[in-house]
């Protein structure tokens, strides 16, 4: 599976949103210049876990993007679907019945098993994201981050 680099992007701007002190925002162009990426694709990107619920947005000087739940309460899945989306990026097109391989319609009626294979693993890494709450990815960063994060990203104001 290969996901497009905003879900690095949107992933990583959540942990360190989270890192804020609480009722601290940063911008789509803060979060861009501290990761060297486009602020405005950013910013849709941001807008889209607005939308999802995962963060808040607020205007004015002083505005910009923060958490909308606790951390323990946002998904890796959350984030990645806000996104990416839910569907499986495998889709079976049955092409067993298809060319000089072709079986009859009567040998396809159970699911095809690769199809049923690549859903059971969607499933699994569906469960494995959902299972990772943002406290956690704060619980496994080195207890000097949050402070590191908060000065780097206070430069960019």
């Amino acid at each position: 599976m290969k996901l497009p680099v905003s879900t690095e992007w949107v992933l990583h701007c959540a942990t360190t949103l989270a890192q804020l002190e609480p009722g601290a925002t940063a911008s789509a162009a803060q979060l861009a210049e501290y990761y060297d990426i486009p602020a405005p694709y950013l910013a849709k990107q941001l807008q889209a876990l607005v939308r999802a619920g995962v963060l808040a947005a607020t205007t004015g000087p002083r505005g910009g993007f923060q958490l909308a739940r606790p951390t323990s309460e946002i998904t890796m899945l959350q984030i990645v679907e806000a996104v990416d989306g839910a569907s499986s990026p495998y889709r079976c097109r049955e092409i067993r019945q298809q060319g000089r391989g072709a079986l009859s319609p009567e040998e396809c009626l159970n699911t095809c098993v690769l199809a049923e294979k690549m859903a059971d693993a969607h499933e699994a890494w569906r469960r494995s994201l959902a299972g990772v709450t943002l406290a956690d990815i704060l619980a496994s960063l080195p207890p000097s981050a949050p402070a590191r994060t908060r000065s780097r990203l206070a430069d960019t104001r």
